[in-house]
């Protein structure tokens, strides 16, 4: 029985899918957008967003917890310097799955996944003055 166990296998060792992992967050913050099979993109949806939500942190301890995670230092300031000050005032939900069909040799289901843009606050239109409907007159 697998009573809470969470994450999946992705049919590696332990150790594989831990490097796995920390290889494709780091080209995810670097990128803020890559091409991967769908199983692998929710599975790094879990780790990315644990990474931007120590961002959103700003402490030295937060900084180490990441750098643990992420490879490449250069993609620890982008994470904390540009990436997590984005999303102070969003309690989660950072990142989008797009499905992109089908990969050409083994048929494996594509996934894109990508940052959340930032929010654009849209101008309220004027109503369009267009023609009245006609009341019923008796």
């Amino acid at each position: 029985m697998r009573h809470q166990k969470a994450g999946r296998k992705l049919g590696r060792t332990t150790s594989h899918k831990e490097a796995m992992l920390r290889n494709m967050v780091t080209s995810f913050f670097k990128h803020e957008k890559i091409t991967t099979t769908d199983i692998k993109a929710k599975e790094l949806r879990r780790v990315a967003e644990k990474m931007i939500t120590l961002g959103k942190n700003e402490s030295l301890h937060a900084r180490r917890q990441a750098a643990s995670v992420v490879r490449e230092r250069g993609v620890v300031k982008k994470l904390f310097e540009e990436i997590s000050p984005r999303y102070k005032d969003r309690a989660g939900g950072y990142t989008r799955i797009i499905k992109a069909g089908f990969r050409v040799g083994d048929n494996a289901p594509l996934a894109v996944i990508e940052l959340i843009p930032l929010e654009v606050k849209k101008e309220e239109k004027p109503k369009a003055k267009g023609r009245k409907k006609a009341s019923a007159k008796k």
